[in-house]
């Protein structure tokens, strides 16, 4: 007798993400200011042309393209099971691209030119 708990409950008693029109502009605002962060990144890469700026233009990347997932979600695009697998591994990413541009571009690191600055 298992029942699924998608089928035991009914949406949170109301508060279901697809359709949702406080989430889908909570989520077109988050994209508008992640799109304005990569435009941001981007310039900051073109004009730097150092690995660091180009690991950081890609999380910001990532995180826009969580926004995307997100908003496809509110509008019943992206299954909700996608959406947790995509969404989390954009995670994963961003937090490995930032962690991995401090660790290998710091003062001191092997490997690093940040002397010839």
């Amino acid at each position: 007798m298992a029942q699924s708990l998608s089928g035991s409950v009914p949406a949170l008693a109301g508060w279901s993400v697809e359709g949702s029109l406080p989430i889908l502009a909570v989520v077109i605002a988050a994209g508008l200011g992640t799109t304005l962060l990569f435009a941001v990144s981007l310039a900051a890469y073109r004009r730097r042309r150092r690995a660091q700026y180009r690991l950081i233009a890609l999380a910001v990347g990532a995180l826009l393209a969580r926004s995307v997932v997100g908003a496809g979600t509110v509008l019943g695009v992206v299954p909700m099971p996608v959406h947790h697998l995509v969404a989390h591994s954009l995670d994963f990413l961003i937090a490995a691209l930032v962690l991995y541009a401090v660790y290998a571009h710091a003062p001191g690191a092997v490997g690093d030119d940040a002397a010839s600055d």
